[in-house]
C-alpha cells in the first residue's frame, strides 16, 4: 500500500492506494522492482507492506491490541534499511508466526521513520525479540534508540509518533 503525498488527511485509510499483492519472495521482488525507491518519492509519503489479511490501520482487528516499533532515520538511509526490513519480513526472519503484521516507511521533511507493526503490545518477551531482530537486520549499533507505541495509545492521542516509549 502507498499513501500519496499531500496535506493532512482526515481519513487515513481512504488515502491509501493498494499497489500490488504477492505470495512469495519472488513475487515481492517482481513487485518491488517496479516501484519507486524511497529516496525517489516526494516528502510526506508512506509505503506499507502488510499481510494480505491486515489493513494498515490501528482499528484493524489484527492491530487493535498491538503496537509498533519505530526507528527514526537521518535522510539518505531509508532505501537501504527499508529493503533490509522488507526482506526480513517477507523471508520470515523474525520467526514469531503471525505476530508481525507489517512494516511502514514514512518519508518526512527532516527524517524518515521505519516501523514494524505487531499484534500483541503486552507480550514483552516477543516484543523485545522483535526489537533485537530489527536491530540485527538493519545492522544498527546496539545503543540505537528505538521507540514503541501501543496502537491503543495512538488511538487515544491520535498520533503515531508522539508520546512513545524509548528503548536503547
Amino acid at each position: 500500500m502507498h499513501r500519496a503525498p499531500g496535506e493532512k488527511i482526515t481519513d487515513y485509510e481512504s488515502a491509501m492506494i493498494r499497489l500490488a499483492s504477492f505470495g512469495t519472495v519472488e513475487g515481492f521482488w517482481g513487485v518491488y522492482s517496479h516501484l519507486l525507491r524511497p529516496n525517489q518519492v516526494p516528502t510526506i509519503t508512506d509505503y506499507h507492506l502488510f499481510r494480505d489479511s491486515v489493513r494498515p490501520v490501528w482499528e484493524d482487528p489484527a492491530n487493535m491490541n498491538g503496537g509498533k516499533w519505530m526507528i527514526r532515520l537521518r535522510k539518505g538511509l531509508a532505501t537501504r534499511l527499508w529493503e533490509r526490513l522488507a526482506m526480513a519480513v517477507v523471508g520470515d526472519v523474525f520467526d514469531v508466526g503471525d505476530e508481525v503484521c507489517g512494516i511502514v516507511l514514512s518519508i518526512r521533511n527532516s527524517e524518515d521513520i521505519l516501523s514494524l507493526w505487531n499484534r500483541t503490545a503486552v507480550d514483552a518477551k516477543t516484543n523485545v525479540h522483535i526489537r533485537d531482530i530489527i536491530k540485527q537486520v538493519l545492522e544498527v549499533p546496539a545503543e540505537t534508540i528505538m521507540e514503541y507505541k501501543a496502537h491503543n495509545d495512538s488511538l487515544k492521542d491520535n498520533s503515531s509518533f508522539r508520546n512513545t516509549d524509548v528503548y536503547k
